[in-house]
Formats: structure tokens, sequence, C-alpha cells
């Protein structure tokens, strides 16, 4: 049986996760680096040192952000 999630509004079929699948296994099938994310999962936050016993089930919706480095200098006349 396929585990379907709702991911960033839009549906993903997982067919190589069986149940019990927990929110550390669906971040790893999804190819993404846990420290670089922050995910809500049907509404809540889930704190990252609880992936691994949060359980997810199909209909579940996860929002996943990335958080990105970077940005521009700001211009300084440091004469």
């Amino acid at each position: 049986m396929s585990l379907i999630l709702a991911i960033n509004g839009q549906r993903r079929t997982f067919d190589d996760l069986t149940p019990p699948v927990t929110l550390a296994q669906v971040i790893a099938e999804l190819k993404l680096k846990g420290d670089r994310i922050a995910v809500e999962h049907n509404g809540e936050i889930a704190q990252r040192d609880l992936w691994a016993e949060i359980p997810v089930a199909s209909g579940d919706r996860l929002e996943v952000v990335h958080f990105v480095g970077g940005g521009a200098r700001a211009e300084t006349d440091w004469r």
C-alpha cells in the first residue's frame, strides 16, 4: 500500500515506504538535509530531535521550509 502525503500543497506518493513510517524516513526519502529544513506536520512544528519518533500516515500534510544562507554584502563607504 502506498503512502500518500501532501507536501507543500502537492500530492506525493511513496511506494517504497511501508508502514509504520516516521517523519525521519520521509525526509530521507525526499533526500533533504535535515539540518537545513524545518517541517510542519499536520499544522504542528515537528521538533527535529523527534523526527524518528513521529509517525506519518497517508493523508498527512507536511510543510517543508528550506533555510537559505548568503545574501548581498551591504555597500559601505569605509574611507
